[in-house]
C-alpha cells in the first residue's frame, strides 16, 4: 500500500531544540489523534557524512545550528488533506502567541508519494 508523507527540513539553533520539541510534542499529539498513521521529528546527529551533498552544507548550517527532519505518513494524500484540515481548526493549535524557535525563511516542508515502503 502506498502511503503519501508530508516531509520537513528545519535549521535551528542548538540552543533553541529545547523550545522545539516542546512544540514537536503538541503536533505529535496533534496528528496522531486525528488519524496520521506516524509522526516523527528527528534531530541531526551526523550532518557531514562522505556520501553526497552533506546536509549541513545542504542547510547552509552555521556551527551553532543543527537541523530537523521531520516527517508525517499518512494513507493517502485525500487523507492527509482531511488531518491536516483537522489540526489546523483544532483549538491547541492557536499559535498566534508562539514565538517559532526556528527561522521560518529557512524551513522547507514537501508532500510525497512513497514508492517503497514496509
Amino acid at each position: 500500500m502506498a502511503h503519501y508523507i508530508d516531509g520537513y527540513i528545519i535549521p535551528i539553533k542548538k540552543k533553541n531544540l529545547k523550545a522545539y520539541k516542546k512544540m514537536a510534542v503538541l503536533g505529535c499529539k496533534l496528528w496522531t489523534e486525528h488519524g496520521a498513521l506516524d509522526y516523527y521529528e528527528c534531530v541531526g546527529d551526523e550532518l557531514n557524512l562522505k556520501w553526497g551533498i552533506p546536509f549541513a552544507k545542504l542547510c547552509g548550517l552555521k556551527s551553532d545550528e543543527t537541523v530537523i527532519f521531520a516527517f508525517i505518513k499518512y494513507k493517502s494524500k485525500a487523507h492527509r488533506n482531511k488531518v491536516n484540515k483537522l489540526v489546523h481548526s483544532d483549538p491547541r493549535m492557536n499559535m498566534q502567541d508562539m514565538k517559532m524557535p526556528f527561522d521560518m525563511k529557512r524551513f522547507s516542508s514537501a508532500g510525497f508519494k512513497s514508492i517503497v515502503n514496509m
